[in-house]
């Protein structure tokens, strides 16, 4: 039987990705942290995967521990860099420069 999530943990999820700073961006594994869930840093690339169902969210300011992009989502890097957020590469942020202190 396949797990369903609860909502109240998408929506405690998405409320956190929703007070990252414009200009700044936050990790998986530092969003997981920030709910009590410090493992669960897939499960929050899972609810970002579907956030667009629950609202509009500012999910193109997550990234991987090492600051990669979301595969595959090729408007993330424009929508970053229109925030000012600088790119290493085509497909890393300098997480020094650009990490959420929160």
């Amino acid at each position: 039987m396949k797990r369903v999530l609860e909502e109240n943990l998408i929506y405690e999820i998405l409320s956190v990705v929703e007070e990252i700073p414009k200009g700044s961006v936050a990790t998986y594994g530092q969003i997981a942290r920030l709910i009590g869930k410090d493992k669960n840093a897939r499960l929050v690339g899972k609810v970002l995967s579907m956030a667009e169902y629950y609202g509009e969210y500012p999910c193109h300011r997550v990234v991987n521990h090492a600051g990669r992009l979301a595969p595959g989502w090729i408007e993330q890097s424009a929508l970053l860099r229109n925030e000012g957020i600088p790119l290493k590469d085509e497909c890393h942020v300098d997480l020094k420069k650009c990490q959420w202190d929160c």
